[in-house]
């Protein structure tokens, strides 16, 4: 099962939703699903506030179940509890960020090769990781709760500092995991996008 975590407040870009923003007349989220759900077919999108605003894309929004901004943890926490009530045959669940429309196309598969029963899979390119886009057991839904409500982690690096994380480097130009964050980043993933199409 997959989280595509669309709940960030989006403060470079002003505000709204990045998931949202048209690139190549589509939104994001729309590019995400195009590489992500023949990969993996049980998909869902942690967002807040009027989750009615996904219904278009046809998959279950789940918001996040701690009150207050808490960060990507708590969509992660929000996916482990619905993998967990809907899906108990499932070990893992990949989480997203919202706001790439050049995930790898193999990422699911690459991903699962690393997994352990126990362990945590953190994805890489360029010399950097990519902790958004990470391969979490359902098992840990009672310590990732514990650490949000009771020790204020915040940061997913705060968080996976106490486990042996796998890391599944990924090449490739453009940077698979390119993000989104100003309109500087739209513009260039607009060209980035005329390139390969």
């Amino acid at each position: 099962m997959a989280v595509i975590l669309a709940g960030g407040e989006a403060r470079r870009m002003g505000g709204g939703d990045k998931t949202l923003i048209e690139l190549g007349g589509k939104p994001i989220l729309r590019h995400i699903l195009d590489r992500l759900t023949p990969q993996c077919k049980d998909v869902i999108i942690n967002a807040n506030g009027d989750l009615n605003r996904f219904k278009s894309f046809g998959l279950s929004v789940i918001a996040d179940r701690l009150d207050g901004f808490l960060g990507p943890l708590a969509g992660i926490l929000a996916g482990l509890d619905a993998a967990a009530a809907q899906y108990p045959n499932k070990t893992h669940v990949l989480s997203l960020a919202g706001d790439t429309p050049f995930i790898p196309l193999n990422l699911v598969e690459r991903m699962l090769n690393k997994a352990s029963p126990t362990g945590l899979v953190c994805a890489a390119s360029g010399g950097r990781t990519h902790p958004v886009f990470g391969l979490w057991p359902v098992s840990i839904r009672a310590e990732l709760r514990d650490k949000l409500i009771n020790d204020g982690i915040r940061k997913i690096d705060g968080f996976t500092a106490a486990y042996d994380v796998e890391i599944c480097h990924f090449d490739g130009i453009p940077d698979p995991f390119f993000n989104i964050n100003t309109s500087d980043d739209k513009d260039k993933a607009d060209r980035i996008l005329s390139q390969v199409l």
